[in-house]
């Protein structure tokens, strides 16, 4: 049965902080849904709420139309990872997962197919307190599978991993919504969700800011603008500026970015200049490039930069 999450006006205070703002969106089935937003944002707050561990000022979230509280058999429907040290230290992996599978009514061989699909089959008699935080991660993606349900909430699920148990919570994940459940995945590192999430909910200062596909995001992002190559970025910056219509921003040592001049129009006035250029090409935005620009006016904390505070 296709279960969704959905998240209508939430809006929540803890004194004079306001946490959310008229949150609103929807976790689809069968897509990863990125959820990402600058601290501060909201996004914690949101997913206690989901959970009912918040109790909101005004709005509802519901799994399956329902809200989590009513749900008979909760971890049926609704896998979540909000804090991977939240663990008995004492307990080995496979008796967390046995204790957790006693209070749900759940059969005790789930415990060995989900240990095994996190990678952990070797690890079940080790005491969680002697794990990594990577591990420890591992063991709450399997508590959240426990149940089998069709949607899952994971709040930075990446932290902690090396770059193998990246490469393979992303393959998770993205196996996860071919089976047709709603993934819903908290992250403030774009690069972590590049290539895995299909959507994207990005929020701040407890509303949402945007709520749409990644590919039409980047595709938005990208437009009218040509990354260019060169020996000599100093001298085609100014080349380029001279037409008085076109945008440049250096992006690497020799990287430009051009906006508000065709490429027709780039290489003749570099070609007039007699400034040399080795590519010349459309502009590929990355999803972090995408997420600072939309977050741009909702970041809480900003430091100074780091040569003004050494003054």
């Amino acid at each position: 049965m296709e279960v969704g999450i959905e998240v209508e006006g939430l809006r929540k205070r803890f004194g004079a902080t306001r946490a959310l703002d008229g949150m609103s969106f929807e976790v689809r089935p069968g897509r990863v849904t990125g959820f990402v937003g600058p601290n501060g944002a909201g996004k914690s707050t949101t997913m206690r709420v989901v959970l009912g561990l918040d109790t909101p000022d005004a709005g509802r979230a519901l799994v399956g139309g329902r809200p989590y509280r009513s749900l008979p058999e909760p971890l049926c429907r609704l896998g979540s990872l909000l804090d991977a040290g939240a663990l008995q230290p004492s307990r080995t992996a496979r008796d967390h997962l046995l204790w957790l599978a006693h209070t749900q009514g759940l059969p005790a061989d789930r415990v060995a197919r989900v240990l095994a699909r996190v990678g952990l089959a070797d690890a079940a008699r080790r005491r969680a307190g002697g794990f990594s935080l990577g591990m420890r991660q591992r063991l709450g993606i399997a508590a959240a599978l426990l149940g089998d349900p069709p949607a899952l909430m994971l709040d930075e699920p990446f932290n902690g991993l090396d770059p193998e148990g990246i490469r393979w919570i992303r393959a998770l994940l993205s196996s996860l919504a071919a089976e047709g459940r709603a993934v819903l995945v908290s992250s403030h590192l774009m690069s972590e969700l590049e290539g895995v999430a299909d959507h994207l909910v990005v929020v701040g200062r407890g509303r949402v800011v945007a709520d749409t596909g990644v590919a039409g995001l980047l595709a938005g992002v990208a437009a009218g603008r040509v990354t260019l190559r060169t020996s000599a970025p100093a001298e085609a910056a100014r080349a380029l500026a001279g037409s008085g219509t076109a945008a440049v921003q250096a992006t690497g040592p020799d990287t430009l970015t051009v906006s508000g001049l065709p490429g027709e129009a780039i290489v003749a006035l570099l070609t007039r200049a007699g400034v040399p250029f080795a590519e010349l090409a459309s502009h590929r935005a990355t999803l972090e490039e995408a997420y600072l620009e939309l977050t741009r006016d909702s970041v809480q904390y900003r430091g100074t930069d780091a040569g003004e505070g050494a003054r």
